[in-house]
């Protein structure tokens, strides 16, 4: 039984939503594509143009998983300050938990984490806008200074 679909999102192009209720603490997906290096994923990233939006995830040993290679479906998971799930690093793999629990129908969201070099720039800042709408939305799909992750 399919427990995910992707679709148009209203916070940012397409989401990744529950077809059924989701539970506290469960492993979702894993996040999937090439593993590769962080200078090889962002030649990609300049080549395309698309800074804003990018599907690497960074690793603990410095390489990223590049889902925009034999990525699935987790690359569309939206940025929210307030998400519902988290990524969680195993041996070298990224998967998506539920950290609350979620309801059939509910978008699922991870905080991005994101890091460049260099976050004060305005264009920077402006390519990496958050859109999440929520109460406590921090402007930014960027981490703060000790938070960077993804």
């Amino acid at each position: 039984m399919r427990r995910l679909t992707v679709r148009r999102s209203p916070i940012h192009g397409k989401g990744v939503f529950a077809l059924c209720a989701l539970t506290a603490g469960e492993r979702i997906i894993e996040y999937k594509g090439e593993v590769t290096s962080w200078r090889r994923a962002a030649r990609r990233i300049q080549r395309s143009g698309e800074y804003g939006h990018t599907f690497v995830f960074g690793l603990s040993d410095g390489r990223v998983i590049d889902g925009s290679v034999g990525g699935n479906s987790a690359r569309w998971i939206n940025h929210a300050c307030n998400a519902n799930c988290e990524a969680v690093e195993i041996d070298g793999r990224v998967f998506i938990e539920a950290t609350v629990d979620i309801q059939r129908g509910e978008e699922l969201f991870i905080s991005y984490g994101l890091s460049v070099e260099d976050p004060q720039d305005e264009e920077t800042r402006r390519q990496y806008t958050c859109r999440c709408g929520s109460a406590t939305c921090r402007g930014t799909m960027l981490a703060e200074a000790d938070d960077a992750h993804a």
